[in-house]
């Protein structure tokens, strides 16, 4: 079933339930106009209440047949054929018209999901789907009649939240008020008389549930009537008298046609709620209080225009008739409110002097005639009838009190407990009816007269004082102020009561109690102990009653007492009777008593001699009772009530009964006589006085609760003037009510369990512990009830004794009833509450009680814990919500103490008492601790559906707060947890929330064990819990969540526990995706669903992939579908869904836009789990349209912070900033996830490119296009970047306010505030990250003393909130634009218009960042996020060689700022480097800089590019940078030594490569500066120290090698030292501070001087060794040292040798390579450094006699002339390398792998050919390299340039080494052939590649090394061609020159010689298997030819005329090459070829 538009209907997804909770204000969150919206289309509907639905009609029918019904919202329903049935059935079975069974159809299964037992055969499914939809049905039949009802009430009153729409709209739905009540009163007679229809009569039930549907419909009907009758219709006669009539026939709706169908319990009461709804429209629309006023009545003559009914005398007659129809004592109320109408008609008929002839018959009836007039001596019939009414027969104040007591129609409790279908129990309006009746009784009769005063006193006493407040403030309010001064009637039973006080205590003490609007009391069981916040109305409304309460009390003007009348008479009287003419008046009628003698009277006045009393009683009797016209204190009298008590309880408990305090004052003779509570007659009950005491003790508590400054008046009251006549010590200072109320409660907890089976005293308990935790809110008197409870171990015992309350509430578990441990829990929330309130003031002022304090509440909940929450889930309950209610208050007060003092929180106040609660429930938990909370939140759900099942309502009420309380005590907990210490271990609580427990969880039927998340998530769905807690179960499962995932080794997670995954993700993906859903409900679920796919893959598969399936016809399906049998719903589908109204969500929900981009930039993080799901979106592209329009929104201006004003939002106070601020924040959060999500899908669609470069930038992600324009838009960027660079942050709020703590509050610190709820559960504004309810609290004492200063420090609160809200946003944002930034690199860079643009916004952001004056710890991070903004500008902008002056001028600018930023003050970056921050920022600061120094080296290599403007700049720039730099080495370096860490190495690594580039020569050519400052920091020592003592290898951690293919700090530490070594004034500090001794003392120098540094290690496979590259590393530092020193360094060359020396055995195991062993990269990477090592030192020590050096060359020479002979081998044989070559990495055997595949080489030349293998070539390339290195070093050596230039004499001959022979032999030295086959190799790669392009690349680039092109291979060659000719023509002119010619016999012969037969000039082609064929007989053959042929045999052949012919034939073959090679190389040079043909020619003689 599916709609044609994309548009939803509200009258299917909005119920007729849901639309009355909304008009009720319980739905927050609905706006006006949302509620505008959904009563529109609904106006026809709701004027025919008699057939809302319809009935089945042809016009429907056809709707239903064609397909497609519009709705009268306009949206378009399909019908798919397959539907029809259930429409049609639906509409039959229920009889209603089809279309509106198909909009209740649909509505049901969007709202209720359809249930589990409707079966899939579409045969039977049509009727289990109507009896599934039947109870829906009813249930929106009733409130569609029950929307009326706030509709109504609204109308009038403007105050209403809902007025608007009410007066909009009810006008359409009721144009006539009086004409709907008719329609009503005829609907409800109909229903009266409504046979059960056929389709129920042949099943009892159905019957049975129509007709009590019926009756219920009944009920509603008349409480529309009633509010209807209330304010909207005119009561006029014939509408009146229609209703009387209507009651008075239906007998109060009780008699019904089906009512044999209502036996039934329910039915029963629904009967009687309807007939005490009847009693109270009756008595309603006789408008009493008009009647009442003299100005409202008014009868009126013949052609009277008035509506009201009196204006009607047939109307008045027809009413008469009815009233004195009946005589049933039901009537009562009717009966005696008709009377009081009478009367006022029969006394306004006496005063008329002329009587309208329409009322004259009436008039006749009702009074007596005299003559020709009325009479008014005769009885009138009003009379009659109020004797009658009054009369204890008649038994109205029992139907009243009855009504008042146990009727749901003003019982809360009962209407909750019974399930009660009354719509709103105990309405103000209901309370008001029977007030009005209750006034007119008074005014018809005087109360002394009333026959019944107690059942008055009674009524008057439940009517006002025995309901929630709420219901009965508004009439005691109006008691007070108007009825009070409106008459003495109205107040006459205040009058009646006071004048027998205190002669009867209890009638007036109960009267006031009731009239100060405090309610029922916990010990009334009545009472719902109901836990509704007091709106600001309330409290007012109380404070005026308490207020008038206590003025009348405080100040009554009679005094009664009791006199034996022998007092009178005889010689010492002490009364007299007056005389009438003396005591008698108009004012005191009757006998007068004086009294002779000044007498003190209870309650401490004395009253005067000679006053005047007047007698109340009869005057014949022993005893008369007078009341003497005495002003006196009401509470003094009370305070004498308590004080005489507790004498008397003393007395009795003593041992000896005739104890008296002995009393020491003064006895004068003058003193008055005093009498005491017995001798002024006061009543008391049988059993004692405990009950009056228990009455006055609830009066007191009834004030003072809750009212401070009435509370110190009252107590104040009772304290001044004279003591109490009971305080005898006169001496002793009186006791207070404090130490009074302590005895009380001392003696009733001792007698409750001295003596044996005792009662409890459970009143008098209850009420004393009341008073207690009243007066705990009076700040002077709050001391005596700590002092009092610490000095008592009766309450909560010590530690050594349980005390006697546990003994008195264990006997409470023998009755079930458990009000004294709840007011016990009362007080100990109370003491807490007060502690934490005044604990700034205490702490400052007095340190003591605070202590006292502490230990009280620790004794406090030491036995709250042990005695009640361990136990409580196992005692007997008479009414199971008492077990909710004890459950919920201990569990608030764990959490009131987790708020106020955190434990997460340092030097936090009652940090002791947290951190035991947190022991207890958490770390040190055991399961009887763990198990109340979580069985609680287990069974929840299968009690409460038991609950609803039996219709308690009271105790489902209660539960629902117990749930709230242990949801809220839970999520509290797991958060903490996570914070605490132990946070990576699991806790008991968690393992008790991930494992099954007893009890079914689910809502319908579960299994007996069930599991908690399980519950958890069933709770999320379930609305019948209110809005509360189907959040707070969401935020614990998040809170679990983040626990569990946080959690180490901890395999549980939320999925695993759930029984349906797939339902219960589908609720929650319903929930988000239902606009009316509740807020905050909607935004947890999204963060949890969030949270759920950041950490849990499972469950993020279900959530993201959406794997359940929606039929059509089941659960809630949305009006657009397209009638597709099934639609997958997942998150990610509604989020793209949502999108699409994202300018819309923008507007009016930017909270929720923005749980939905994060949840959508979540699951783009981890896109790669998630690709299926998200290619089709990511191709599709609407979404990336909508993301780069949300981008590109503009934010608009910073809201300003500072709170001027107030608003009041859901009865919350928030800055009038607030909105703005959250707005604004929010819109930020969604433009930065935006921005993520886009960067992350382009990353994604980079990393699919990778090894397809080309592809990467030719395709361009769908992300990326929709962004590109905003990019490219110079416009649009420089306001984005900006925009997102800005930061409103202002320390300066954060300093006042801690300065203003320090001067007003110094106990007070602002991290005791600190919000403790994750941020992403924050709301942005004024209460983000510090809690204004805590600051409230903690700063309330202070405000009574100076509220303006508080109030301030509440101003500053809130803007420090709302700024650092602003702070955290847009820091946020300005990290997502620099990741998008940094993503978009690879198509931007290298744009010259976007380059330009870049570099003017770096420019701009840079000099905002270098002008930032702010500090501080938030500064940091922002700071740091700046510095990454524009790093990431400048990674596009990246370097260029074409820089136009715009561009360097913009350069340059961004140099000047960036020193600026180096040298702030407010922020320096040496700061950020000690870790003296709390988020550094000097990383992307190094960056930046080396960006900057690396440009500029660009800039400066470039002729006339730089001004010295533009050069002065950049020095300095460089000289900053370096201060900074070289200063954060050193500390980098100490830090390194002392621990792993990666931030260090990360550091390191970028202050060495800034470093670096700063200190080259072509940029910086003076190194004075920076060396002195490396000088005074000694950095170079300390890089030396660390080196020596690091683990150069990283096997420490082998873990962190493999993870990151490299050791900590040791390549850094390397490149350092490089760094310095190609320097020469630095290379020569290097070697000063010991470069040597620190590579010849570290980790692996053993290794090395083993000879065992290998390539690999087996701790990192397929990586070259750490050890071999550190050392590799360390012999090119050496070599870099020794030549930049040169021959300068006479010392250091000798440790050079030493060291050399030291490494001797892994320099000759390198060397010592041949061609039969494997070759590496990493060996060749040795070898070349060890080659370059000894060049290096023969370079510079060529003329050096030391015989070290000596020594040392003498060893390299004869290695290297034997490693000459295996690299001549290895070039002319190229197959035979690349099959020696064995890679170690993966990249490496990966392009060795595809070179094999390439043919095979044939000549040494095709080694380097582009088009055949480029691995080969580029290793060819190398040993080219290798090859030219060696030699050159072997020239140094032999001093050849010496050869050439000098004579012979000069010549060091010991040094011709190269025999001269042509033989190239393997296993023995080079030879003179050996060089000449090697020059002709090389000479043959020159003249191969001389002729091709310079540029020609060889090789591909690789990920480490650029492509080899055709200049590097030929330069290369060239050296190592004409190194060889150099090197072979010296030798051979030396050789020659020797004085001996003869021939040295060889070396050690290695193992593996190989003779290889070949002459000069030969290519050595020939492959490798044809030299092994004599490898066994080498020995053999050698030892023959030395034998056999010596060397002068071979000269004297000619030899040396061959070799000289040879030379001369190379030198002349590879002039022109060379010649040629110039042109490619791009240089001139000389021309060595001509030089040395010359000297060969010359010096050389060659046979002719």
């Amino acid at each position: 079933m599916a709609a044609d538009t994309s548009k939803r209907s509200n009258l299917v997804d909005v119920t007729y339930q849901s639309l009355h909770q909304s008009l009720s204000g319980q739905l927050e969150g609905t706006t006006l106009e949302q509620l505008a919206d959904i009563i529109k289309p609904r106006v026809d509907q709701l004027r025919n209440i008699a057939e809302p639905f319809g009935k089945p009609s042809d016009a429907s029918k056809k709707k239903i047949d064609s397909g497609s019904v519009t709705l009268a919202d306009g949206v378009v329903l399909r019908v798919e054929d397959a539907h029809k049935e259930f429409v049609y059935t639906i509409s039959k079975k229920l009889d209603i018209d089809q279309v509106h069974a198909l909009v209740l159809l649909r509505s049901f299964l969007y709202n209720e999901g359809l249930p589990d037992n409707v079966g899939t055969d579409t045969s039977s499914m049509a009727d289990e789907l109507v009896k599934a939809i039947t109870p829906f049905y009813y249930s929106e039949r009733l409130h569609f009649l029950r929307t009326l009802i706030p509709l109504l009430r609204a109308e009038q009153n403007t105050a209403d939240q809902i007025h608007p729409v009410a007066s909009e709209y009810l006008q359409k739905i009721i144009p006539d008020g009086g004409a709907f009540a008719d329609t009503v009163i005829a609907e409800y007679l109909r229903k009266t008389h409504a046979a059960v229809p056929e389709v129920a009569r042949e099943d009892t039930r159905k019957a049975s549930a129509w007709a009590k549907q019926n009756a219920k419909e009944q009920l509603v009907m008349l409480e529309v009537l009633f509010w209807t009758m209330w304010s909207y219709a005119e009561c006029s006669g014939p509408l009146v008298a229609k209703i009387f009539e209507t009651a008075y026939t239906t007998h109060l709706g009780s008699q019904q046609e089906n009512s044999t169908f209502l036996l039934d319990e329910e039915s029963v009461q629904i009967l009687q709620d309807s007939a005490a709804m009847w009693i109270l429209i009756t008595v309603e629309v006789l408008e009493l209080e008009r009647v009442a006023d003299p100005n409202g009545f008014e009868i009126f003559g013949d052609s009277g225009d008035s509506n009201i009914y009196w204006a009607d005398p047939d109307s008045l007659k027809r009413i008469h008739q009815t009233v004195i129809s009946q005589g049933n004592s039901n009537f009562a109320c009717t009966y005696i409110a008709w009377t009081f109408v009478l009367a006022r008609i029969s006394r306004i008929a006496l005063e008329l002097k002329e009587i309208p002839n329409s009322y004259k018959t009436f008039f006749d009836s009702l009074i007596p005639q005299d003559g020709g007039g009325y009479s008014k001596d005769g009885i009138r019939a009003f009379e009659l009838m109020r004797t009658v009414g009054l009369s204890p027969d008649a038994g109205l104040f029992k139907l009243m009190l009855t009504l008042l007591t146990t009727s749901p129609v003003f019982v809360t409790s009962l209407a909750l407990r019974n399930g009660s279908s009354i719509t709103d129990p105990n309405a103000v309006a209901y309370r008001s009816v029977l007030k009005g009746l209750l006034i007119t009784i008074v005014e018809l009769l005087p109360v002394e007269l009333v026959p019944e005063f107690d059942g008055l006193l009674e009524v008057w006493i439940a009517l006002f004082g025995r309901s929630e407040p709420q219901s009965v403030a508004g009439i005691c309010r109006q008691f007070w102020e108007a009825d009070w001064n409106a008459g003495i009637a109205r107040r006459a039973i205040v009058d009646v009561s006071r004048s027998r006080f205190p002669v009867q205590i209890k009638p007036l003490v109960r009267l006031l109690r009731a009239l100060t609007a405090s309610g029922f009391l916990e010990t009334d069981p009545l009472s719902t102990t109901e836990h509704i916040r007091p709106t600001a109305g309330l409290i007012e409304d109380r404070q005026l009653c308490t207020r008038a309460v206590f003025d009348f009390f405080d100040e009554l003007p009679t005094y009664t007492q009791v006199i034996h009348t022998s007092s009178c008479g005889g010689a010492h009287a002490l009364y007299e009777k007056l005389p009438d003419r003396y005591g008698s008046s108009s004012a005191t009628p009757g006998p007068s008593y004086m009294n002779l003698r000044p007498i003190r009277l209870p309650g401490g006045t004395t009253l005067p001699a000679r006053t005047v009393g007047q007698l109340l009683s009869s005057d014949g009797g022993d005893l008369i009772v007078v009341a003497w016209q005495h002003k006196h204190s009401g509470w003094k009298l009370l305070l004498e009530i308590l004080t005489d008590y507790v004498n008397r309880r003393r007395l009795q408990s003593g041992s000896n009964s005739s104890y008296h305090d002995v009393s020491f004052g003064n006895r004068g003779t003058n003193q008055p006589l005093t009498l005491k509570v017995e001798d002024v007659g006061v009543e008391m009950d049988r059993n004692g006085d405990e009950s009056i005491v228990v009455d006055v003790l609830d009066l007191i508590r009834s004030v003072v609760q809750d009212n401070q400054e009435l509370a110190q008046q009252l107590l104040l009251s009772m304290e001044s003037g004279d003591p109490v006549v009971s305080h005898t010590m006169t001496e002793a200072q009186p006791p207070d009510l404090v130490q009074l109320t302590t005895a009380i409660l001392e003696d009733a907890l001792t007698r409750s369990v001295g003596q044996h089976h005792a009662t409890p005293r459970t009143n008098i308990i209850t009420s004393a512990m009341s008073v207690l935790t009243a007066l705990l809110a009076v700040p002077n008197y709050s001391n005596r009830v700590w002092l009092y409870i610490r000095s008592t171990s009766s309450l909560f015992g010590s530690e050594r004794n349980i005390g006697i309350a546990s003994s008195v509430l264990a006997a409470e578990r023998l009755t079930g009833h458990y009000t004294m441990t709840l007011a016990l829990l009362h007080l100990v929330e109370a003491l807490f509450t007060e502690a934490s309130a005044t604990v700034l003031l205490v702490t400052q002022q007095n340190a003591k009680l605070q202590q006292v304090k502490e230990e009280v509440l620790m004794r406090a909940a030491r036995f709250v814990h042990s005695e009640i929450w361990v136990e409580h889930m196992g005692w007997k309950y008479a009414q199971l919500g008492d077990r909710f209610e004890i459950g919920r208050r201990v569990s608030s007060f764990y959490l009131e103490v987790f708020k106020h003092s955190s434990p997460a929180l340092k030097d936090a106040p009652f940090a002791k008492l947290s951190h035991a609660i947190a022991d207890a429930l958490l770390f040190k938990a055991t399961t009887s601790t763990v198990n109340p909370l979580v069985a609680s939140l287990v069974t929840g759900g299968s009690v409460m559906a038991m609950l609803y099942a039996s219709r308690r309502y009271s105790d489902c009420r209660r539960l629902v707060y117990l749930l709230e309380s242990h949801l809220a005590l839970t999520r509290t907990l797991l958060i903490y947890k996570q914070k605490s210490p132990g946070a990576s271990k699991i806790c008991l609580l968690e393992q008790a929330l991930c494992s099954r427990v007893g009890g079914s969880a689910s809502f319908e039927n579960g299994s007996s064990r069930a599991d908690p998340v399980d519950a958890l998530a069933a709770y999320v769905k379930e609305r019948d819990m209110g809005n509360v807690v189907p959040v707070a179960a969401m935020q614990v499962l998040f809170a679990l969540c983040s626990s569990l995932s946080s959690s180490e080794g901890s395999a549980s997670t939320i999925i695993g526990h759930l029984s349906d995954p797939e339902a219960t993700v589908s609720n929650m993906v319903r929930i988000v995706q239902h606009p009316y859903d509740d807020a905050l409900l909607r935004n947890a679920v999204w963060n949890f669903i969030t949270l759920a796919v950041d950490k849990e893959p499972a469950l993020a598969r279900l959530f993201v992939t959406g794997r359940f399936r929606l039929p059509s016809v089941k659960g809630k399906e949305k009006a657009d579908d397209s009638g597709s049998p099934a639609k997958t719903v997942s998150a990610l589908s509604v989020a793209c869904d949502m999108l699409e109204q994202w300018k819309e969500l923008w507007e009016l929900n930017p909270k929720l836009l923005a749980s939905l981009l994060r949840f959508l930039d979540v699951v783009w993080q981890h896109g790669h789990e998630h690709k299926s799901s998200l290619d089709p979106i990511r191709q599709d592209g609407k979404l990336f349209d909508y993301l780069a329009a949300i981008v590109a929104e503009e934010l608009g201006p910073t809201p300003d912070c500072v709170t001027e004003g107030y608003v009041t939002t859901d009865n919350v106070d928030h800055s009038d900033h607030h909105e703005a601020v959250s707005t604004y924040c929010y819109r930020s959060v969604i433009k930065s996830h935006a921005a993520h999500v886009l960067a992350a899908d382009i990353r994604m669609h980079l990393q699919a490119q990778v090894g397809n470069a080309s592809g990467a930038s030719k395709a361009k992600p769908r992300s990326y296009t929709a962004i590109e324009a905003t990019l490219r838009s110079e416009e649009q960027v420089s306001e984005l970047i900006p925009e997102a660079a800005a930061s409103a942050y202002r320390p300066e709020l954060h300093d006042d306010f801690s300065d203003l703590l320090r001067r007003h509050y110094p106990t007070l610190t602002l991290d005791q505030l600190q919000a403790q709820e994750p941020i992403v559960e924050r709301e942005y504004g004024d209460d983000f990250a510090f809690s204004m309810a805590l600051a409230r609290l903690r700063l309330s004492p202070y405000a009574s003393d100076d509220e303006v200063q508080v109030e301030e420090a509440f101003r500053a609160l809130h803007a420090i909130n709302m700024n650092l809200s602003l702070a955290h946003v847009q820091t946020t944002l300005a990290e997502s634009w620099q990741y998008l930034l940094l993503q978009v690199v690879p198509y931007l860079r290298g744009d010259a218009a976007v380059r330009s643009q870049l570099l003017a916004l770096a420019d701009s952001l840079s000099a905002n960042i270098a002008g930032e004056q702010r500090s501080g710890e938030m500064m940091s991070n922002i700071h740091s996020a700046q510095l990454s903004l524009l790093l990431s500008l400048l990674e596009i902008a990246w370097f260029s060689t074409s820089d136009k002056k715009v561009e360097i001028d913009r350069f340059i600018a961004l140099v000047k700022n960036v020193r600026g930023i180096i040298i702030n003050t407010a922020l320096p970056p040496s700061k950020s480097i000690l870790g003296q921050v709390t988020v550094p920022f000097h990383r992307p600061l190094l960056q930046v800089l080396y960006f900057c120094s690396r440009h500029s080296r660009s800039l400066a290599r470039r002729p006339k590019t730089l001004s010295a403007e533009h050069r002065l700049a950049i020095a300095a720039l460089l000289d900053a940078t370096l201060v900074f730099v070289i200063d954060g080495l050193r500390v980098t370096f100490d830090r390194a030594r002392l621990q792993l860490d990666l931030d260090v190495d990360q550091d390191m690594e970028l202050l060495v490569a800034v470093f670096e580039q700063c200190t080259r020569p072509d940029l910086n050519p003076s190194p004075t500066l920076w060396l002195t400052r490396c000088q005074e920091t000694d950095v170079v020592r300390a890089s030396l120290q660390l080196f020596s003592s690091m683990d150069v290898v990283g096997l420490s951690d082998v873990g962190l090698l493999r993870a990151r293919k490299q050791p900590l700090y040791t390549p850094h530490v390397l490149t350092f030292h490089m760094a310095l070594a190609s320097i020469p004034p630095a290379a020569e500090r290097l070697a000063s501070e010991g470069l040597l001794t620190a590579y010849i003392e570290n980790a692996i120098s053993a290794a090395i001087r083993d000879g065992k540094i290998d390539a690999t290690i087996p701790e990192l496979p397929g990586e070259e060794s750490p050890a071999h590259r550190a050392y590799c590393a360390m012999l090119a530092i050496i070599a870099g040292v020794s030549t930049a020193l040169g021959r300068h360094g006479q010392f250091f060359e000798s440790e050079v040798c030493g060291l050399l020396q030291f490494y001797s055995e892994q320099i000759h195991r390198a060397l010592s390579w041949t061609i039969d062993d494997p070759l590496s990269l990493p060996l060749l990477e040795e070898l070349e450094q060890v080659v370059n090592l000894f060049g290096a030192i023969a370079q510079g020590t060529a003329a050096s006699t030391h015989e070290a050096v000596r020594r040392v060359m003498q060893f390299f020479t004869s290695d290297a002339l034997l490693l000459l002979q295996q690299l001549n081998y290895a070039l002319t044989h190229p197959n035979h390398l690349a099959s020696l070559f064995e890679p170690i990495t993966a990249e490496e055997r990966t392009r060795f792998e595809a070179d094999k595949g390439s043919s095979s080489v044939r000549t040494p030349s095709d080694a380097i050919d582009p088009m055949r293998r480029p691995f080969l070539a580029r290793l060819v390339h190398r040993l080219y390299r290798l090859t030219g290195t060696l030699l050159s070093a072997l020239i140094d050596i032999s001093r050849a340039e010496a050869v050439l230039l000098g004579e012979p004499e000069d010549w060091q001959v010991s040094q011709a080494l190269i025999v001269p022979h042509s033989k190239v032999v393997l296993g023995e030295p080079a030879s003179l052939g050996t060089l000449l086959e090697l020059g002709n190799c090389s000479l043959d790669i020159l003249r191969l590649l001389v002729d091709r392009p310079p540029t020609q690349a060889l090789t591909p680039a690789t990920s480490s090394e650029k492509a080899l092109d055709v200049r590097d291979t030929v330069a290369a060659a060239r050296r190592a061609l004409e190194a060889a000719l150099l090197y072979a023509v010296t030798q051979l002119a030396m050789w020659l020159s020797k004085p001996e010619f003869d021939t040295p016999q060889p070396d050690a012969e290695a193992d593996t010689d190989m003779l290889v037969e070949g002459g000069p000039g030969s290519g050595g082609s020939g492959d490798s298997s044809a030299a092994m064929v004599a490898a066994a007989s080498l020995k053999e053959r050698r030892a023959a030819r030395k034998a056999t042929m010596t060397l002068a045999e071979r000269l004297r052949r000619g030899m040396t005329g061959e070799m000289a012919a040879d030379l001369q034939a190379l030198l002349g073959k590879a002039k022109p090459v060379i010649a040629k090679s110039m042109t490619v190389l791009g240089e001139k040079d000389v021309d060595l070829t001509q030089a040395l043909s010359y000297f060969v020619q010359e010096r050389i003689s060659v046979p002719a």
